[in-house]
Order: structure tokens, then sequence, then C-alpha cells
């Protein structure tokens, strides 16, 4: 018996939201996912396409705001025969609980992958306490 899987493509999902743009252009919800240990949480974002300078992290008010921009890849010399990558910017928003330490989030972005780290505050870090004999 074999297990076979097909290639499933996933498009971009445009932000479908009632607050207005200020600036014209397509705004793409990136996938996350989240995983957790005793010590943090880590958070993966999609952003293919984006530069690490194009990239803007935020924490205001305990709310996380991921953003990030495509730029067109053609030259100015050159021009569009067939363009199937959608460029335009990603955005999302997070709220933080008072478990996550805000004072010491860490990023990176490697290969169209933003990696944040938001390690937990002391506090919420579970412990063993060591009983001892009588």
């Amino acid at each position: 018996m074999t297990d076979s899987k097909e290639l499933q493509v996933k498009t971009k999902h445009e932000v479908t939201t009632p607050a207005e743009q200020t600036k014209p252009g397509l705004v793409f919800t990136p996938d996350v996912d989240i995983f957790e240990d005793e010590r943090r949480l880590t958070l993966l974002a999609d952003m293919p396409g984006v530069a690490n300078e194009d990239v803007k992290i935020d924490l205001n008010d305990g709310v996380l705001s991921i953003a990030g921009e495509v730029k067109p890849f053609e030259g100015a010399d050159e021009s569009d025969v067939l363009i199937e990558f959608d460029t335009g910017r990603y955005y999302r928003q997070f709220t933080l609980s008072e478990v996550i330490d805000q004072n010491r989030l860490e990023a990176k972005l490697e290969d169209g992958v933003l990696r944040l780290i938001l390690p937990k505050a002391e506090k919420a870090i579970p412990r063993r306490i060591t009983v001892a004999a009588g």
C-alpha cells in the first residue's frame, strides 16, 4: 500500500478588514504557525518575497504587529510577460498576554519565513519543587 499525497498549492489570502487603507495595493494575511514549550512561544509567519529591510515588527500596548512589503521583482528596463506572484504587503496582529516577556522578543527572517521568539515571563514558567526528607 502506498501513501500518495498531492502537492497542494496554497494561495495568498487578501486581508478583509473594514479599516481603510492609506496606501494603494494588495494586503495579505501571512499564514502563521505557533509552537509552545515551557520557556517560550515560537511564531513562524510565511512572508515570501519580503526582504529583511522591508519587515516591520511593532509592539504597542500588548499588541504585536507584523508587516512586510513585497516589491516588484522586474527591473526598470524589463516589461511584464507573465506575473503569477502577487506583490503587495503582509500584515497581521496578535494580542500578547502577560505570560509573554515583552522586553525579550527576538526576530529573524530567513528564506521567506519570519521566526519570532516570544519568551515567557519567569512567573509563567513551570517549576518543580523538591520535597526535602523529614
